[in-house]
C-alpha cells in the first residue's frame, strides 16, 4: 500500500499491466509507470521516484472482523464480477512458469510463500511453512529487534519491533490461549495479536508494527537480491539466482 502523493502532487493510478505477476500502475497526471511491489517509477517523467509506503497487513476476514467489529467491507462490483479471478486463483497461478531461472541449490522452491521483511537496508524471508510450525520467531533485521507471529488461522502474519521503552523484550506464545495471546519474559505482560498489552505491568502499551509482505520466493528475491532466509532457528544465505 502506497501514498498517492508524490512531490506534493496527488496522482491517480490505474492498472496498466502485469510484470512478474505484480501490477504495473500508470498515473493519469504524468503517464509514469509504477511497480506495485516496490513502489518504484519504472518509466516516464517520474522515473526513479518511489512512492511512500503505508503500513498494511494481510489478514483473514475472521481475524479482521474480530478487531474491527464495525469495520466496512468493499463489496464486489456486480457489473464486472465476471472479470474477477476465480476463488481458486492461487492454485491456478501456482501452475504458471516462473520468470526467474531455477537454481537446483536453492533452499526454497520458486513458489514457496514467504513473509518478507525489509528494514534498515536489510531483508529477510520467512517461509510460511516454517512459521506454521514455529508460530513465533524472534529475530533482528538490520538494527531492529523484532518478532513475527502467525495467527491461529495459520494464514495471518504480523511483525512487531520488540523494543519497548528502550528495552528489548523476549516474546512467547501463551499456551492454549484462544484467541492467540503473547507474553514477554521480562514483565509477564499479556499482549494480543494486534501488539497491544492487555494486562500486566505494561498494560496499554502498543508495539510498533513492522510491515510484512507475503510473496512468492521467486518474486521476493527479484526485488531483494541480498535477502537472507530464515528456517526453523537458523539463517541461510540466499542462493544465487
Amino acid at each position: 500500500m502506497w501514498e498517492s502523493e508524490v512531490d506534493g502532487k496527488r496522482l491517480t493510478f490505474h492498472l496498466a499491466g502485469i510484470n512478474n505477476q505484480n501490477f504495473i500502475m500508470r498515473d493519469d497526471e504524468t503517464g509514469t509507470w509504477w511497480q506495485q511491489v516496490s513502489g518504484e517509477a519504472l518509466h516516464g517523467p517520474l522515473k526513479g521516484k518511489r512512492l511512500t509506503q503505508v503500513y498494511n497487513d494481510e489478514l483473514s476476514f475472521a481475524l479482521w472482523k474480530r478487531e474491527h467489529s464495525r469495520g466496512r467491507v468493499l463489496r464486489p462490483d456486480e457489473r464486472v464480477q465476471k472479470n474477477y479471478e476465480a476463488a481458486n486463483w492461487e492454485e491456478e497461478y501456482a501452475k504458471f512458469r516462473v520468470v526467474t531461472p531455477v537454481d537446483t541449490n536453492d533452499k526454497l522452491k520458486p513458489r514457496t510463500l514467504v513473509a518478507g521483511v525489509a528494514l534498515d537496508g536489510k531483508a529477510m524471508a520467512y517461509p510460511m511453512p516454517d512459521l506454521e510450525k514455529q508460530r513465533l520467531v524472534l529475530d533482528t533485521v538490520g538494527k531492529t529487534p523484532l518478532f513475527l507471529v502467525m495467527g491461529e488461522d495459520n494464514k495471518s502474519v504480523r511483525a512487531f519491533d520488540r523494543t519497548v521503552d528502550g528495552r528489548v523484550l523476549e516474546f512467547f506464545v501463551k499456551p492454549d490461549a484462544t484467541p492467540l495471546q503473547l507474553t514477554d519474559a521480562e514483565t509477564a505482560t499479556i499482549w494480543d495479536f494486534s501488539g497491544k498489552a492487555v494486562s500486566g505491568p505494561m498494560a496499554g502499551k502498543q508495539l510498533r508494527k513492522v510491515t510484512v509482505l507475503k510473496d512468492y520466493w521467486f518474486d521476493w528475491k527479484i526485488y531483494h537480491p541480498d535477502t537472507a532466509v530464515y528456517t526453523l532457528g537458523e539463517r541461510l544465505p540466499q542462493a544465487n539466482p
